[in-house]
């Protein structure tokens, strides 16, 4: 049955529709639809499901609220100042104003209560599988019999508009998959988008997919019967095997005279008039906006006393666990303060010059000496980890443990259940980074990705994500350039990393050799506000003799002299990173068989050299010493901010080809002879 009309529940959902129609109105912005039509299931679920505290928005056994659909951010905010949050009714009266605490979309770190950072749509969705991955984890990581002191659900609101994105589907198989039976998702089923009605590009049946994919379905034929929403979300908590998509049917815009159910509802202010007559429909009985009545206000209010006396026994159980189990709690401790153990990085291995070695080769071996002395580093990679070199051998997969998989293939070793550490994604990349991003915004774990150079456009938008998010997520990306070689054009990244650097607070890292690469780890780990993509070769690069070279080291300083001048000041600087960086070496042999002074500058990354004082960018880069070769084997777009004026670029400005990668090295003129004539030409005067 749909709402008493005269009952507190209505005056509660209500207050929710009014509070998201007078922000969005004030702001003259906004969308006010799915506030007002889907206020009721998010009143249940908020009033008598979700476990959370208030006051400690950071309690780590919370239950955590994914606003998929992030346009309908009025709805969550209304909820967050209702039940307690500092979030004021004035922060709901500057909605998508300069610095409020409102901005259009949900942004963590600025909203109180906020746990991911939505927007594009089907992000939200994977985020909310990530933040089960990592409840799963913990659980299996930390909880002893009797002591479960990670136990919590993770519940969503998604939209048609979400499920039509092709990255929730990727996250919706996986999480079918590994059985995430504490992922509840509720579908704001209204048929309505932006543009017009969904029957207009999507007629499929959400159901029997989601079924298909392994999940819980059920439906609810009336978003605003709340006994019939409440009894569905009960239902679902019970299936403790498979994620749960509940479909209710709602109406965008409920309320409204003319523009309930009408796809003018959905990004657009009602209008002063019409909010007024919406208001007078939904029977409210107050004039002045932003009007919150005492007895629904203390509805609502009940979380805070809930909350406290709910994380308050929490504390109690943890305290207890923690005194039986020492060594566990400390890491824990550590593990949720975002720091990393004592002596982690002891193990992290160093090459030999006699050596020849890829650069995900070594980090591959980076990577397995930090995972075994920091347990809570979980990832995998899009079905590539023989070729990337990111499985970590003896640490388990983290699988649904209901499931046999005796006789199956690529299985990392270890247990295999939600305590592994080996995350399968298969071929889902952009579900990869964005899954990826919810296990770092849950907290308590660290997780890394894994695909070629590639393929980083299909994760592109979580990157961009994890640094809007400050989210610490290490993406590795291997086969960096055209020398990939017989692949081709499809598989040779040209762009890539220029499109990665254009990303704020985005660490980009190119390691010249196996030393570097190990390095790069180590930066990685330290790093803890942004995502860190790590550029490795799938060629084997020459190990560098350090004992008269720059120590690998000050890779954490994004670039430093690598091999300087001999007698006296540089006539030139050669500047690369990577793989080119050995082509630099070798041309500096050349040219100083001709009296030409050549210095060669590692620079793996951009980002960290121009964190850097400024007396140190230029003992490095010296302002006097304008004849530069910058020598990369990718698209040359910023290259010029190190090259200067008269310096020269040497870079790709077209595809790749299929080819041994010694060819496309001659063909494309990435050669010590070539590195050595640009530099030759500009030192005599040349172009």
């Amino acid at each position: 049955m749909s709402i008493d009309p005269s009952s507190l529940d209505l005056l509660c959902v209500n207050t929710i529709r009014t509070l998201s129609m007078d922000a969005v109105q004030a702001a003259k912005s906004g969308h006010p639809g799915a506030p007002m039509g889907f206020a009721a299931p998010a009143y249940v679920l908020w009033t008598k499901f979700l476990r959370h505290d208030p006051a400690d928005p950071a309690w780590p056994d919370r239950d955590r609220f994914v606003l998929s659909a992030g346009h309908a951010s009025m709805l969550l905010y209304s909820l967050l100042h209702l039940t307690g949050y500092d979030v004021s009714l004035d922060d709901l009266k500057a909605f998508r104003q300069w610095v409020s605490k409102t901005p259009g979309h949900p942004e963590r770190h600025v909203t109180p209560g906020v746990e991911v950072t939505t927007g594009p749509l089907g992000q939200g969705f994977a985020n909310g599988v990530g933040l089960a991955v990592a409840e799963s984890f913990l659980a299996a990581t930390f909880n002893r019999d009797g002591e479960p002191i990670v136990d919590h659900y993770t519940y969503g609101i998604v939209s048609d508009g979400d499920l039509m994105e092709g990255v929730s589907y990727e996250a919706a198989s996986l999480a079918g998959h590994l059985g995430l039976g504490k992922l509840i998702y509720l579908y704001d089923q209204n048929s309505i988008s932006l543009a017009g009605t969904t029957n207009l590009a999507f007629r499929e049946d959400v159901a029997a997919r989601f079924r298909a994919a392994g999940w819980h379905v059920a439906s609810v034929a009336d978003g605003n019967d709340i006994d019939a929403v409440e009894k569905a979300i009960a239902e679902a908590r019970a299936e403790v095997g498979r994620p749960s998509l509940l479909c209710i049917r709602s109406h965008i815009g409920y309320g409204s005279p003319s523009k309930q159910d009408n796809f003018e509802a959905h990004g657009s202010p009602l209008g002063d008039d019409e909010v007024a007559r919406a208001k007078e429909r939904l029977a409210w009985p107050y004039r002045d906006p932003f009007t919150v009545p005492d007895e629904a206000l203390a509805v609502f209010r009940r979380a805070r006393a809930d909350g406290a006396a709910q994380s308050a026994a929490w504390r109690v159980r943890f305290e207890s666990w923690a005194a039986a189990h020492v060594d566990l709690a400390a890491a824990w401790r550590v593990a949720f303060a975002g720091g990393l153990p004592e002596e982690w990085d002891e193990d992290i291995p160093w090459f030999s010059p006699s050596e020849k070695i890829a650069t995900r080769a070594a980090a591959g071996k980076a990577l397995t000496a930090i995972a075994a002395r920091v347990p809570t580093l979980i990832g995998g990679s899009a079905d590539l980890n023989p070729s990337t070199n990111t499985a970590v051998k003896g640490s388990g997969d983290f699988q649904n443990p209901a499931v046999s998989f005796a006789g199956a293939q690529g299985l990392s070793g270890g247990p295999i259940g939600y305590g592994g550490r080996n995350v399968h994604y298969g071929v889902r990349e952009h579900a990869m980074g964005s899954i990826s991003n919810g296990i770092a915004a849950h907290g308590g774990v660290r997780p890394y990705t894994a695909t070629f150079l590639q393929f980083s456009d299909y994760l592109r938008p979580a990157v961009r994500l994890a640094a809007l998010s400050e989210y610490p997520v290490i993406h590795v990306f291997t086969h960096d350039s055209i020398f990939l070689g017989e692949d081709g054009p499809t598989h040779q990244p040209v762009e890539h990393i220029a499109s990665l650097r254009a990303i704020p607070n985005t660490i980009v890292i190119r390691p010249a050799d196996a030393n570097e690469a190990a390095e790069a780890w180590r930066v990685a780990m330290r790093h803890q506000h942004g995502p860190v993509a790590l550029i490795l070769s799938r060629q084997a690069l020459p190990v560098f003799d350090r004992s008269s070279m720059g120590p690998a080291t000050d890779l954490a300083k994004g670039g430093y002299t690598l091999l300087d001048a001999e007698g006296g000041e540089p006539d030139v600087l050669l500047i690369a990173t990577g793989s080119e960086v050995a082509l630099c070496v070798d041309a500096r042999d050349l040219l100083a068989n001709e009296g030409i002074r050549a210095r060669v500058v590692s620079l793996p990354s951009w980002e960290l050299f121009e964190a850097q004082e400024a007396s140190y960018r230029d003992e490095v880069l010296p302002p006097d010493v304008r004849r530069r070769v910058v020598v990369e084997a990718a698209s040359p777009l910023g290259w010029e901010r190190f090259a200067g004026e008269n310096g020269k670029i040497l870079a790709v400005r077209q595809f790749g080809a299929s080819a041994p990668q010694s060819e496309i090295a001659k063909r494309y003129g990435f050669t010590p002879e070539r590195v050595a004539e640009a530099a030759r030409r500009l030192v005599q005067g040349g172009e």
